[in-house]
């Protein structure tokens, strides 16, 4: 699969260009706007991955000009930018996806596989969870609760997430780490239960169960 990444900072682009040539993608890196812009016109790219903050022209108006001319490619914006105001301008954009820097590698995979996973037709964008009192989405990397949005970090995302693609299923506290915090993760493996704390305030106390030497899950 071929992808556009256009971002101008080496210390964000070379390690994620390497990432995404190990998981398998053919990757192209734009330094700027107009590089992207162009590099995007005349390619034909499955996916796009565009930093909002470029010199010479934002990430926001390349993905303008590009569903102008009707470029189909999904696109995924990274930023620093995360208030509510600035996802809502990039989705009405025609953006499908919104990560907010600093993201872990396993958050930005997760996240492409979801819009490969839709640009073939396959798979729900959304995962209900918890008797339908949860719900995620994985194109716009939300989590909803009792019909509500709910404000959580990238991270907490993808608890969430890999939990809700397989309720009912035990996950042990290294799978988890595996899984949200990559297998290059160096710390505790306490991190885990710590994080569960968190989205366990933030949701409800018994989304997530847990059970000693099985784990953590989620209802269907």
């Amino acid at each position: 699969m071929r992808l556009l990444l256009v971002e101008d900072d080496p210390r964000i682009a070379e390690p994620t260009r390497e990432a995404l040539r190990e998981a398998g993608y053919t990757v192209t890196w734009a330094q700027t706007g107009t590089e992207g812009l162009e590099a995007a016109m005349l390619g034909d790219y499955s996916l796009l991955i565009l930093d909002v903050m470029l010199p010479g022209m934002d990430g926001f108006e390349i993905a303008r000009q590009l569903r102008g001319a009707e470029v189909d490619s999904a696109i995924l914006f990274l930023t620093a930018r995360g208030e509510l105001g600035d996802r809502v301008q990039g989705l009405d954009l025609g953006g499908d996806a919104y990560l907010v820097k600093p993201f872990a590698m396993p958050e930005l995979l997760a996240t492409l596989r979801a819009l490969s996973r839709r640009e073939r037709g396959q798979g729900a964008p959304r995962l209900a969870f918890a008797a339908g009192r949860g719900m995620v989405d994985t194109v716009a990397r939300t989590v909803a609760w009792d019909g509500k949005e709910v404000a959580v970090t990238g991270r907490e995302y993808a608890l969430i997430e890999v939990l809700a693609l397989a309720p009912e299923r035990w996950f042990t506290r290294e799978e988890l780490l595996d899984r949200v915090w990559g297998p290059e993760f160096e710390g505790e493996a306490r991190i885990v239960d710590v994080y569960v704390r968190y989205v366990r305030r933030k949701l409800a106390q018994e989304v997530i169960s847990s059970e000693r030497g099985r784990g953590y899950r989620v209802e269907k």
